[in-house]
């Protein structure tokens, strides 16, 4: 008998995830640069109400083990940082990569739905 492939959601399906389960958290989450349906890189903006940032971004290829690739695993890549760096570095990211996705999330504690490595 074959096993079936794992698939990996689409960046749409796992966004709409996302922030469903920031809502049912309690937090307010939305989408502020809606990306490629399909395999847009997804960046999360942590709003931790206190005038500070935190940037979660996807975790390098390295991390995953050969055929490994159907979770989506983050990287912090900038924490308590201003408004103005993290402008910054997600518009650095759109003009590198303009499929990109970033979401935004308002709580006080990190968000417990993204696996960072």
């Amino acid at each position: 008998m074959k096993r079936a492939k794992k698939m990996r959601l689409t960046s749409q399906i796992w966004v709409s995830a996302f922030l469903r389960a920031e809502t049912v958290a309690g937090a307010y989450a939305a989408i502020l640069r809606k990306g490629a349906a399909g395999a847009g890189a997804i960046f999360v903006v942590h709003n931790r109400l206190d005038s500070t940032y935190t940037v979660y971004s996807p975790a390098p290829q390295t991390v995953f083990e050969a055929g490994e690739t159907t979770e989506r695993r983050f990287e912090k890549v900038a924490d308590a940082v201003g408004e103005e760096e993290i402008r910054a570095y997600l518009d650095r990211q759109v003009s590198f990569d303009p499929d990109c996705w970033i979401v935004e999330t308002e709580r006080r504690d990190p968000p417990a739905f993204l696996t960072v490595v």
